[in-house]
């Protein structure tokens, strides 16, 4: 069988792990801080040649894997909210994943679980100094540009405000991050990222996705006619390699 046919095959795979990308950037467009996918392709092999002598392409198998996800920040909307919070900068927040380690995320759409526990839309439980922040019941929950967690009584409503615990915000610069299946972000080999006392957030307020709509649909038909293109280079080989068969049938 033609070797064609191994390489439309190897394509079509990869096509189809670029739309379930883009099917899953699509479905998260309107995701809270959603950070959109990026699929990288294995480049072309080459054939070794003599020295001086071009090198030749020839057919290869294919591949692409999710190799990192698009940092660039998403819209702002303004809620006034006062468990809404974006992140300035690249800052993340640090949440407790399904697992119980640390991860990270741009989610700042928070909100105080019957138990008193503070989480993120996704449910997960939101780190602080010393673990898990939890709120007293009945009180008036605050988020402060500092990431200060504030706390006052509704029966008291001129005393001031206390400072119940601070969100661990954290930097990403210099250190590696992955993605997980779950959308947030982890440290390869299970490391944790560095406080940043600097960090800043905005109370009231949401960061959207950063996936944009239009141009996720247009990379859904593009990727739609790769494969089918792909789809019928498969059908090409099975028929060259069926003529090959009848000429090698024919008597001498």
């Amino acid at each position: 069988m033609d070797r064609l046919i191994y390489t439309a095959v190897s394509g079509m795979n990869a096509s189809m792990n670029r739309e379930r990308v883009i099917a899953s950037n699509m479905a998260n467009a309107q995701t809270i801080g959603f950070k959109a996918e990026i699929l990288q392709a294995t480049p072309t092999t080459l054939v070794p040649s003599a020295p001086g002598s071009p090198q030749l392409e020839v057919r290869s198998l294919s591949s692409s894997e999710v190799s990192a996800a698009s940092m660039k920040a998403g819209g702002l909307n303004r809620t006034n909210y006062p468990l809404d919070i974006a992140m300035q900068g690249d800052a993340m927040l640090a949440v407790q994943a399904m697992d119980g380690q640390e991860s990270y995320t741009r989610r700042g759409d928070l909100s105080i679980t019957v138990t008193g526990v503070l989480q993120n839309g996704d449910g997960l439980p939101v780190i602080g100094q010393s673990g898990p922040i939890t709120v007293p019941p009945g009180a008036k929950v605050t988020i402060g540009p500092d990431g200060g967690v504030l706390a006052s009584d509704p029966d008291t409503p001129d005393a001031a405000p206390q400072v119940l615990d601070k969100l661990k915000l954290v930097s990403t610069a210099g250190t590696q991050i992955a993605k997980d299946v779950a959308g947030q972000f982890r440290v390869p080999n299970g490391g944790v990222l560095p406080v940043d006392e600097n960090a800043q957030v905005i109370p009231g307020a949401l960061e959207q996705s950063n996936v944009n709509p239009s141009e996720v649909l247009t990379e859904m038909i593009a990727a739609q006619r790769l494969f089918d293109m792909r789809t019928k280079l498969v059908k090409t080989a099975g028929d060259l390699d069926e003529a090959g068969a009848r000429l090698m049938r024919l008597d001498g």
